[in-house]
């Protein structure tokens, strides 16, 4: 619209004005207050939508509630099996004091023999 001609411009506004005057005549013709009434005022209504009633959402919501109560049971009953000779529980592993020694010089051993091969 912006981009419009003058000449289109001035052309829309003849245009305007030739409705202008014919609605004004449409409303000399049929009386009126002399005021048209605007396009977009009689909005067609719409039915209102039927709903459900309470009792059927009661119901709906009850064996919503029964099937989630299955699966959660399905699921306790996989989580929880039935103890039938359960394993000792494992003894946490520890190192003794020489066991660590060893592995501490080893350890250094391995290290000093690098730092030598560098400095060679």
């Amino acid at each position: 619209m912006f981009n419009l001609s003058p000449a289109q411009l001035r052309q829309a506004a003849d245009l305007k004005e030739q409705i202008e005057q014919l609605q004004s005549q449409i409303t000399a013709l049929f009386g009126g207050n002399g005021t048209p009434a605007p396009a977009s005022a009689a909005k067609p209504t719409r039915a209102k939508k039927s709903g459900m009633s309470a009792a059927g959402k009661a119901k709906i919501a009850a064996a919503q509630k029964a099937r989630w109560a299955k699966v959660h049971a399905a699921q306790a009953a996989k989580a929880t099996p039935a103890p039938k000779s359960a394993p000792a529980a494992r003894k946490k592993f520890t190192m003794s004091a020489a066991a660590k020694a060893k592995i501490s010089a080893a350890a250094k051993a391995r290290w000093a023999k690098i730092k030598a091969a560098k400095k060679k």
